[in-house]
């Protein structure tokens, strides 16, 4: 039952994260790195497994003592955590960056024109094309 929850969960993560990335919003596409990022967590989480106890203690019965859970996924996904966080943090101070430089986050309008208002892509082409 505890791995039809968890697929259910990581399958709405995954969903939305994707949904996120695929924004024109600069912040959006930040949200949904993250919550992709988070995901993979909980699916490495999922992976390392939830049978036996933890290596510290023997509070159980000696035949579920033998299966302890691995130490090492718990390990890893701390690390990515920690890693993701700062990743996030500095994700969003350069979209702040971006905003305060050019005034908008929106991806369209930053690849058509460098983000400037009122600048058009067609006065950029005519420029220097006469030969």
């Amino acid at each position: 039952m505890t791995q039809w929850v968890l697929a259910g969960v990581l399958g709405t993560l995954f969903a939305l994260g994707t949904f996120l990335v695929l924004r024109r919003d600069v912040v959006r596409v930040v949200w949904g790195v993250t919550i992709i990022a988070q995901a993979a967590n909980v699916y490495l989480v999922t992976m390392g497994g939830f049978a036996g106890p933890a290596p510290i203690g023997n509070f159980v019965g000696a035949e579920e003592a033998s299966l302890p859970t691995d130490p090492l996924v718990q390990a890893l996904v701390l690390t990515a955590i920690v890693i993701g966080f700062g990743t996030t943090a500095l994700a969003l101070v350069l979209t702040f960056r971006v905003y305060e430089e050019h005034g908008t986050i929106d991806v369209y309008q930053l690849g058509r024109n460098g983000g400037t208002p009122g600048d058009d892509v067609g006065d950029d082409a005519g420029e220097g094309g006469d030969v």
